[in-house]
């Protein structure tokens, strides 16, 4: 099954930053999944990742967001029922593999979030109450994701290591519910493992890595230390066919910083699990290689959740 690795090119798509601040992380759960760490074959390699995810919070998620977009005051206590929903389509562009690959990865796609509900704001004996929607939407780029892996290979054992990182070069306005930048840079690194068996066609794969996030300087805010763990196992029906499980866990592991006392901690964390079908096909003296993923999220805690594909 060595012919298959170009599927480790999906190690090189990282995917839109989706707690955190308001809910957003720089890792999105799900980067890696089935022969992540299979060393890919030596050369140039190019790709298109078509990511697209709806998801929906409640409470404190809703309120960071008012937050920090400056429609909600920080001095005063707030009672908040309010639902947030967003809905992203992004196409990534990982380019450049091999054993020890190097490459960047750019995206550009659409974001679409609106905040819904009822504000109860008391300062003293005054009270006040909102309902309303605020909503807006932005279709641009978002930033660099550089990524480096190192791969080895022993029989059926495969190992990997990696280090990504984003660049906060895409569209980010502070005042927008929606956005397609994080704002902030990051660093990324961690590793995983590969078992594929070419005598019964079995295969599972785990990846796991911390996130250290750099403060952003439009709103004085620093995301925690976030935990994050991507896996994957499938079958193969034939030498071009699989299916399979795959799945992820996300926790922040310290709290953010610069955040309002209302928002408390605000650490993050959701389960993600789901099918996946692959498709591996000649085109001339290359291979090409088709992944489809589907991931129903639960158990969130202080980020949106809800289901995404890929």
């Amino acid at each position: 099954m060595g012919s298959t690795a170009i599927a480790a090119l999906l190690a090189l798509s990282a995917q839109i930053a989706s707690a955190d601040e308001t809910g957003v992380s720089f890792w999105v759960p799900g980067l890696f999944g089935s022969l992540a760490a299979v060393p890919a074959t030596p050369g140039w390699s190019m790709g298109a990742v078509y990511y697209h995810t709806s998801v929906s919070a409640a409470g404190s998620v809703a309120a960071a967001k008012e937050i920090e977009i400056g429609r909600l005051p920080a001095t005063v206590n707030v009672s908040l029922n309010a639902n947030l929903s967003a809905r992203g389509d992004l196409v990534f562009h990982p380019v450049l593999g091999g054993r020890f690959a190097v490459g960047v990865t750019g995206l550009f796609g659409n974001v679409n979030t609106s905040v819904a509900g009822t504000l109860t704001a008391s300062l003293g004996p005054l009270v006040a109450m909102r309902s309303g929607l605020i909503s807006d939407e932005l279709t641009g780029v978002g930033d660099l994701y550089p990524m480096a892996t190192l791969k080895w290979n022993n029989g059926g054992n495969n190992w990997m290591t990696y280090l990504t990182g984003d660049i906060p070069v895409g569209d980010y306005n502070p005042n927008n519910l929606s956005n397609i930048g994080i704002g902030h840079g990051a660093i990324d690194a961690g590793g995983g493992y590969t078992y594929l068996n070419p005598a019964t066609s079995h295969e599972f794969s785990a990846v796991a890595g911390f996130t250290y996030n750099f403060k952003n300087p439009d709103t004085q805010y620093q995301n925690g230390v976030d935990f994050h763990f991507d896996w994957g196992a499938s079958q193969f029906l034939s030498k071009q066919v699989f299916v399979g499980l795959v799945g992820y866990a996300y926790q922040q592991v310290s709290a953010d910083s610069g955040q309002l006392p209302i928002l408390g901690a605000f650490e993050s964390m959701v389960l993600g699990r789901g099918p996946q079908v692959g498709y591996i096909f000649p085109i001339g003296k290359v291979q090409g290689y088709l992944n489809f993923k589907a991931y129903g999220e639960f158990n969130a805690a202080n980020r949106p959740s809800g289901w995404n594909t890929g």
